[in-house]
């Protein structure tokens, strides 16, 4: 996949040659381009943004340079010829959620635009056809630390971006429930001692216990979450309608799931 970055900061996406998408790049998996809005301003002094017509606090990006940086991204024949995404980070945009992040893993070329000041020329996002994301209901400086949040979270759904043993899909929120308490070495620290049914061996409790910790967790940070599990848990009499994209729960699942629910 390839992926272009528009913006005034290209000295922000260091991030992106680290970790795990460093990996997905060494491999060819992921190619990233990072395009510097400056450069293709007419402007004397590399000027990208003006004040708004009708007043108002800020600075808006100018069309000029946005519109010449996407023409010279998209010159190319083989870059044409691909059905792009176009995507700017906006506090007013679609929420990032799992299902976008989905759609965003299968795209062959996706161009993220990462705004700032006050926001971006409206004729920008309507002549290229911009969709607007958001990561949250919060307003960052701009959109690059925005624009590095969503290429993570659909980066690693992309085949072998992730190690062999690792799966994007087994992270717990995409089962629909927060993760359970973590432990590690030592056994005991300070008097702070790991509970006794992970050192059991007994890898049914276990998987019971932390079923149980996210269900526990769940119900209470986020019970939106937990709402919305209970309604995809599947009837225990095979017979009766399934919901969409069901949960299958065993009986020791079930008499948890009834415990916590209670």
């Amino acid at each position: 996949m390839k992926i272009n970055i528009l913006t005034i900061f290209p000295e922000m996406f260091a991030p992106l040659t680290e970790s795990m998408l460093g990996k997905a790049v060494e491999k060819c998996i992921l190619e990233f381009n990072i395009v510097d809005i400056r450069d293709y301003s007419t402007n004397k002094h590399n000027k990208t943004d003006d004040y708004p017509f009708g007043g108002g606090q800020g600075m808006v990006f100018m069309p000029q340079p946005v519109f010449d940086a996407i023409r010279a991204i998209e010159s190319d024949e083989e870059s044409s010829q691909i059905a792009k995404r176009r995507i700017y980070l906006s506090p007013r945009g679609r929420m990032l959620d799992m299902t976008l992040a989905e759609e965003l893993s299968v795209e062959e070329e996706i161009t993220l635009l990462c705004g700032h000041y006050e926001g971006v020329d409206q004729r920008i996002l309507d002549t290229w056809d911009f969709e607007e994301v958001s990561i949250g209901d919060y307003i960052l400086t701009g959109g690059e630390l925005a624009a590095m949040v969503l290429i993570d979270t659909f980066a690693r759904m992309i085949p072998g971006v992730l190690s062999a043993k690792e799966s994007a899909f087994d992270e717990s929120i995409y089962s629909g429930l927060l993760e359970y308490p973590q432990y590690t070495q030592p056994r005991d620290f300070e008097g702070l001692r790991v509970p006794e049914v992970l050192l059991s061996g007994n890898h049914k409790n276990i998987d019971l216990w932390r079923f149980e910790q996210s269900l526990i967790l769940t119900k209470e940070r986020r019970p939106d979450l937990f709402q919305a599990f209970l309604a995809k848990v599947a009837p225990a009499d095979k017979k009766a309608p399934r919901p969409q994209d069901c949960v299958e729960l065993s009986k020791d699942e079930r008499k948890v799931l009834e415990k916590i629910r209670d």
